[in-house]
């Protein structure tokens, strides 16, 4: 017998999105035109109209806005040229294929994401990028090194404004992990993570 209090687990796609190679949790979202290659999605985790990642890794419950990139392109600027006629010639010439070792140079340097983390409207993450637990990103960021767990960054490059929560209420936090309860459990606690201060919130739910 089905319990009424929840909606399909199934992520929702956009028809206009474009998926390649990509792993969706529960209730994972994918906007307008978002284009994702090779990504995995966490669950309830969503990206908003004309996002583009590639190569990444992304935690639960994350809130990535509209015209935001993860893992943004690189190129061989060591090369004679760098531009990708030295490492996608076939699409320009045949029997000239794709640079393997150049396409496996980037995937190498996946981007991850952890969980409850906010990316604003066109940040933009670089290669290698790592970003902490319940982080914010601002609007128009350029990620070019990793972010603390709950760390509010902006700025090009990017860099810490201050942190969400004293570090003990951070630390707490990441040690109850909420992200990763029922949905049961997660049905209960909403109206808390409404009412509740995050204080009184983490001694009515830690143990």
């Amino acid at each position: 017998m089905s319990d009424e209090r929840f909606l399909s687990d199934e992520p929702r796609i956009h028809p206009t999105a474009e998926l390649k190679g990509c792993r969706l949790g529960r209730h994972a979202v994918v906007g307008e035109r978002v284009i994702l290659r090779d990504v995995v999605v966490g669950d309830y985790s969503y990206f908003e109209r004309h996002a583009e990642a590639i190569y990444a890794d992304i935690g639960k419950f994350c809130s990535i806005a509209a015209n935001t990139r993860i893992n943004a392109l690189e190129h061989p600027i060591e090369r004679v040229t760098q531009h990708k006629i030295s490492y996608r010639p076939n699409e320009y010439f045949r029997f000239l294929g794709v640079d393997q070792e150049f396409r496996a140079r980037r995937a190498g340097k996946r981007v991850a994401i952890g969980h409850d983390v906010w990316i604003g409207h066109g940040a933009v993450i670089m290669p290698g990028v790592s970003v902490g637990n319940g982080a914010v990103v601002g609007a128009n960021a350029v990620v070019t090194r990793d972010v603390a767990a709950y760390a509010i960054v902006a700025g090009s490059p990017a860099r810490t404004i201050r942190q969400r929560f004293p570090d003990e209420i951070a630390a707490r936090l990441e040690k109850l992990a909420w992200w990763d309860s029922s949905r049961e459990k997660l049905f209960e606690a909403v109206p808390d993570m409404q009412r509740l201060s995050v204080e009184e919130f983490l001694e009515k739910w830690e143990g």
